[in-house]
């Protein structure tokens, strides 16, 4: 499954090698959440691995980003006993407002279609 969200990054973090062929990189965004007039902060690591460990450089701690991530979830077992990851994989992410998000489809408002235009005149589109 595919996700996205919107928020400030945070912290970036060095890329680390677990073997050889393997290599992470964190990083963490800021979130926030209105609930009966107090606001929450959210801070949530996400990773990206392999040819994607640089998706993060051309950003700087600040800056309002989108990102698009996947989740995935590991089993591990050692010693007898069983753990469990999950990760939030990035595969893609944008400068909010910058002209490569501009590209991403569109949001839809969903006011009444009567809002754009009082006139009774049935050939008068929109757009």
């Amino acid at each position: 499954m595919k996700f996205e969200i919107v928020g400030t990054l945070y912290a970036k973090f060095d890329e680390v090698r677990k073997t050889e062929s393997f290599r992470t990189r964190e990083f963490v965004i800021e979130t926030s959440e209105e609930n009966n007039g107090k606001t929450y902060l959210s801070y949530i690591k996400f990773q990206s691995t392999q040819d994607r460990v640089s998706i993060v450089d051309k950003f700087k701690t600040g800056d309002k980003v989108k990102v698009y991530f996947n989740i995935r979830g590991t089993k591990y077992e050692k010693d007898g006993k069983t753990n469990y990851f999950t990760n939030l994989d990035v595969w893609r992410m944008e400068e909010v407002g910058s002209a490569s998000s501009q590209s991403a489809p569109p949001k839809f408002n969903q006011e009444p279609i009567d809002s754009f235009s009082s006139s009774d005149d049935s050939d008068n589109l929109p757009f």
